[in-house]
Protein backbone atom coordinates (compact mmCIF):
# COMPACT_ATOMS: atom_id res chain seq x y z
CA UNK A 1 0.00 0.00 0.00
CA UNK A 2 3.32 2.32 0.90
CA UNK A 3 4.25 1.93 -2.44
CA UNK A 4 1.21 2.67 -4.42
CA UNK A 5 0.00 5.87 -2.16
CA UNK A 6 3.70 6.58 -3.29
CA UNK A 7 2.77 6.24 -7.02
CA UNK A 8 -0.92 8.09 -6.42
CA UNK A 9 0.70 11.24 -4.45
CA UNK A 10 3.18 11.45 -7.82
CA UNK A 11 0.24 11.25 -10.35
CA UNK A 12 -1.42 14.48 -8.31
CA UNK A 13 -0.05 15.23 -4.64
CA UNK A 14 -3.04 17.73 -4.31
CA UNK A 15 -5.50 14.73 -3.87
CA UNK A 16 -6.09 12.85 -0.39
CA UNK A 17 -5.91 9.53 -1.38
CA UNK A 18 -6.12 7.89 1.86
CA UNK A 19 -10.04 9.43 2.66
CA UNK A 20 -10.71 9.95 -0.69
CA UNK A 21 -13.98 7.27 -1.96
CA UNK A 22 -15.04 8.74 -5.58
CA UNK A 23 -12.13 10.11 -7.40
CA UNK A 24 -13.83 9.60 -10.64
CA UNK A 25 -17.23 9.64 -9.85
CA UNK A 26 -16.77 13.40 -8.25
CA UNK A 27 -14.21 14.10 -10.93
CA UNK A 28 -11.35 14.35 -9.27
CA UNK A 29 -9.25 11.79 -11.07
CA UNK A 30 -9.49 12.83 -15.27
CA UNK A 31 -8.95 10.85 -17.74
CA UNK A 32 -5.17 12.08 -18.08
CA UNK A 33 -4.17 11.10 -14.33
CA UNK A 34 -6.13 7.77 -15.29
CA UNK A 35 -4.16 7.14 -17.98
CA UNK A 36 -0.92 7.66 -16.22
CA UNK A 37 -2.02 5.68 -13.33
CA UNK A 38 -2.15 2.79 -15.23
CA UNK A 39 1.14 3.36 -16.68
CA UNK A 40 2.61 3.47 -13.70
CA UNK A 41 0.99 0.64 -11.86
CA UNK A 42 1.39 -1.49 -14.30
CA UNK A 43 5.83 -0.86 -14.73
CA UNK A 44 5.84 -0.41 -10.69
CA UNK A 45 3.69 -4.09 -9.75
CA UNK A 46 4.57 -5.74 -12.96
CA UNK A 47 0.84 -6.25 -13.98
CA UNK A 48 -1.16 -5.29 -16.95
CA UNK A 49 -3.96 -3.15 -16.58
CA UNK A 50 -6.71 -4.29 -19.66
CA UNK A 51 -9.28 -1.34 -21.06
CA UNK A 52 -11.78 -3.57 -19.63
CA UNK A 53 -10.33 -2.85 -16.07
CA UNK A 54 -10.70 0.91 -16.31
CA UNK A 55 -13.85 1.25 -14.94
CA UNK A 56 -14.89 3.72 -12.14
CA UNK A 57 -15.35 0.69 -9.40
CA UNK A 58 -11.50 0.05 -9.43
CA UNK A 59 -10.12 3.63 -9.32
CA UNK A 60 -12.61 5.46 -7.22
CA UNK A 61 -10.16 5.18 -4.28
CA UNK A 62 -7.33 3.69 -2.90
CA UNK A 63 -8.52 0.44 -1.36
CA UNK A 64 -9.77 0.10 -4.59
CA UNK A 65 -6.83 0.66 -7.01
CA UNK A 66 -4.88 -1.72 -4.84
CA UNK A 67 -7.56 -4.47 -4.82
CA UNK A 68 -7.30 -4.56 -8.51
CA UNK A 69 -3.35 -4.06 -8.35
CA UNK A 70 -3.54 -7.53 -5.65
CA UNK A 71 -5.82 -8.98 -8.25
CA UNK A 72 -3.87 -8.70 -11.36
CA UNK A 73 -0.81 -9.60 -9.77
CA UNK A 74 -2.13 -13.19 -8.76
CA UNK A 75 -3.44 -13.60 -12.29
Amino acid sequence: MEELLTILNDVDDSIDWEHEEGLIDNRILDSFGVISLVAELDETFDIEIEASEIIPQNFNSVQAIYAMVKRLQEN
